[in-house]
């Protein structure tokens, strides 16, 4: 054998051994991270070869599958009432992926989750019968509070305070899932994106935003924990107009003809005093009230009910002006409809926070259980002591205050009225925000609800807590009440 063969020979030998050892790297290496790219279509085909489990609501199905005409995707989902329940199911698309409930347990509804199959379809790779996903809402709430939010921007959750289960959450304006859960939906999906209203968002977890006057709340409480104030019927230090510190920036209330200078904080609460929670804020200092927010669930990164939820957000590096500006829920404090109903939650708990989730179970093909998430366990927030004081300070604002559009015949009902600043100097329509709670003795039953309207079309002069968020909170506390 010649100089010239002999080395074109070593030269094959050695390009066959780097192909081997490539291929054997694929298919032992990498072959995982292939199968699991967002890019393989194959995945996609696995995916809609057959129905779809269901997430469930009450033991009915909310979803659904059907069968497709041509191309290789032979399912697609579909969802019954996908207007009222979007913001709980979220959606499963054959081009724009899963979100949500859908997007979380999409192993478990496609059928590939491991803890569907038994040994040998583990050995083999076949799919199993897909399983589902149980839910903790209740359809009377849920569909309470999606009419009485109507054509209004804004969302709402209802939260039972003993369990942490989510009865309810609506998210405004809504969108169909089944528009956009196709191939061919590319005219569906363009128009939600660019609708300037931002359906796609969830507005009930994902939208964090000024929570005015009933951030007062949390302050109170602060106040009482702290020992600022010994009851909600102690006579404050509050000069009424409140002066800023360090500032000439006078702070004036709504009314002004209300009796907030020095007034208790049941009266503040009433009449919802900005110059009382402005000077409480001020003299217990930002790291007081904070420590307070976040025993409510303020500045949590990682929330999850499963679906994670954007964090509610009490700042910090402020100086005493700005601080004072937080006790009425204003300078760069943000929350969720979620975080308020948590507040609620909390009080009318006795001073517990249940963890909030909306999921009890998720169950294989034939309803035996994968995973029984159950009720969260609870953390104590505040004494019991405050908590009842300031459940009988927020029925003060039902019954006699400016929460009066939440009264409920029969039960116990309190509740927080807030209006909060928008756009520089509130140059925007202002937000009208509720948070409340409800109870019936003779049933056991009770509830605790948030309401954010961002935007009803009306009039700014007619934009209030009580006369357009509260009226929908009573819905649903009603709901939830005789459910």
């Amino acid at each position: 054998m010649n100089k010239t063969i002999r080395r074109a020979s070593v030269f094959c030998l050695l390009m066959v051994l780097a192909l081997l050892v490539r291929a054997t790297w694929v298919q032992g290496y990498q072959a995982k991270a292939l199968a699991d790219d967002e890019h393989n279509r194959r995945n996609t085909i696995a995916q809609y070869a057959h129905p779809l489990g269901d997430i469930i609501v009450a033991g009915s199905p909310v979803t659904g599958s059907k069968g497709t005409s041509g191309g290789d995707l032979r399912y697609k989902r579909t969802y019954t009432q996908g207007e009222l329940y979007a913001a709980v199911t979220g959606y499963s698309s054959q081009a724009y992926g899963a979100t949500q409930l859908e997007g979380i347990y999409s192993d478990v509804l496609d059928g590939t989750d491991d803890r569907l199959k038994n040994p040998a379809d583990l050995l083999t790779g076949k799919q199993a019968t897909p399983g589902n996903v149980l839910t903790t809402i209740d359809p009377g709430v849920q569909k309470a509070a999606y009419e009485a939010l109507g054509d209004d921007k804004g969302a709402a959750v209802a939260i039972d305070p003993k369990t942490g289960r989510i009865l309810g959450m609506v998210s405004t304006p809504s969108y169909d899932p089944s528009t956009i859960s196709g191939t061919n939906d590319g005219d569906a999906w363009k128009k939600l994106l660019d609708d300037k209203e931002k359906p796609l968002v969830n507005r009930a977890l994902r939208q964090p935003l000024a929570p005015g006057s009933t951030f007062k709340l949390v302050v109170a409480a602060a106040a009482l924990e702290n020992g600022l104030y010994g009851s909600v019927d102690e006579a404050t230090d509050s000069p009424d107009p409140y002066t800023l510190p360090g500032t000439r920036t006078v702070l004036r209330n709504e009314n002004a003809s209300a009796p907030c200078e020095n007034a208790t904080l049941r009266t503040a609460l009433r009449y919802s005093c900005n110059n009382v929670f402005a000077k409480v804020a001020a003299d217990l200092g930002q790291d007081k009230v904070k420590k307070m927010a976040d025993a409510f669930g303020f500045d949590t990164k990682k929330l999850d009910v499963p679906v994670r939820a954007a964090e509610s957000v009490y700042p910090t590096g402020m100086d005493k002006a700005q601080t004072a500006l937080t006790g009425i829920g204003q300078f760069e404090v943000t929350a969720t409809p979620l975080q308020m109903a948590m507040v609620t939650a909390a009080l009318a708990n006795g001073g517990e926070l249940a963890a909030p989730h909306m999921v009890s179970s998720v169950t294989d093909g034939d309803g035996s259980p994968l995973e029984e998430t159950g009720d969260g366990e609870s953390e104590r927030v505040v004494e019991e002591k405050t908590a009842e004081q300031l459940r009988s300070a927020m029925v003060t604002v039902v019954e006699e205050g400016t929460g009066t559009n939440a009264k409920i015949a029969g039960a116990e009902v309190g509740g927080k009225t807030g209006t909060a600043q928008n756009g520089v100097d509130n140059s925007n329509t202002p937000y009208a925000w509720f948070t409340s709670y409800a109870k019936d003795d003779s049933s056991g039953k009770e509830v605790a609800v948030a309401v954010i309207v961002e935007d009803s079309g009306s009039a700014r002069s007619e934009v209030s807590g009580n006369g357009l968020a509260a009226p929908i909170a009573q819905k649903m506390m009603k709901a939830a009440l005789e459910r």
